[in-house]
């Protein structure tokens, strides 16, 4: 269990320093117009990892195992409530489409920089 806990961590870590270093990145190199788009992209997607990890946890704890529908629906209802939030967002033009899709890889690129760092572990 160690091991999990320690890649959960570092990939929360990263997933910040990513949203965080890219965010200001595009303040600097791109349009407020863009840079709000990642920030929002990797809000979005920085919340729902963390809101999936209360729900796995809270239901796979011994005293409170949940049932697979109530873990479900709560997937389906962050999800569509991030469908909306995106939707709007780019409907409305608040945020630009490409910099929204850039905020959105951030956990992606954590969980593929952590995936790097362990297999780095293991050869050296």
């Amino acid at each position: 269990m160690r091991i999990e806990r320690r890649l959960l961590r570092f990939i929360t870590i990263t997933n910040w320093v990513l949203l965080g270093v890219v965010t200001v990145s595009g303040f600097i190199l791109a349009s407020m117009h863009f840079a709000l788009g990642i920030l929002a992209g990797g809000l979005i997607v920085t919340i729902n990892f963390h809101l999936l990890y209360r729900s796995l946890r809270q239901a796979l704890t011994p005293q409170h195992l949940s049932n697979t529908r109530v873990v479900l629906g709560k997937y389906y209802i962050r999800f569509v409530a991030s469908a909306v939030i995106i939707f709007v967002l780019i409907a409305n033009h608040y945020v630009d489409p490409l910099g929204l899709v850039i905020g959105l890889s951030v956990v992606v690129t954590g969980i593929f920089i952590a995936t790097l760092n362990e297999i780095r572990k293991i050869i050296f």
